[in-house]
């Protein structure tokens, strides 16, 4: 009886650890993606530069390079003073981390209310990101989002 007890409680503890495990917070790229979605919606440039390395790279739709934190903080800053962000999602998301790297890809909508007035406007598109880990938190080191490919006519 004792063993049956001792075994039924090692079964209950290790499927409480899976399920903690498995609602467990995003990490690597994935968290990294969330907080950029959470910062770019509530239109918080400090907050959405806080998610860059100084080092990162940063490529946007019809935009040149973005190297350095500089750059990255003059390019987001032109997207928010011409813009409120209502909506930022992914979609079709993947992640891979090894070690103290990490490389998310999908899609991606952002919904924008032009502040000179007008119908909001609507991006979407693919990305690709690498994140490192740096200290106990993870930025971008490389961001690309690129307009998905005109669909290919039929034969």
């Amino acid at each position: 009886m004792v063993r049956f007890s001792l075994t039924l409680t090692l079964a209950l503890l290790f499927t409480l650890l899976t399920s903690a495990l498995a609602k467990a917070a995003p990490t690597g790229a994935q968290a990294v993606d969330e907080a950029w979605s959470k910062a770019i919606s509530a239109n918080d440039l400090n907050a959405v530069m806080a998610l860059y390395a100084k080092d990162a790279v940063m490529w946007l739709p019809d935009a040149p390079q973005a190297k350095g934190q500089e750059a990255i903080r003059t390019a987001y800053a032109g997207l928010l003073a011409a813009n409120t962000v209502t909506a930022a999602t992914f979609a079709n998301t993947h992640y891979q981390t090894s070690g103290n790297l990490s490389v998310g890809w999908g899609d991606f909508n952002l919904t924008l209310a032009p502040k000179a007035g007008g119908s909001p406007v609507s991006m979407s598109g693919r990305f690709s990101v690498i994140a490192r880990k740096e200290g106990r938190r993870w930025v971008y080191v490389v961001d690309h989002a690129s307009a998905h490919p005109a669909p290919v006519a039929p034969r």
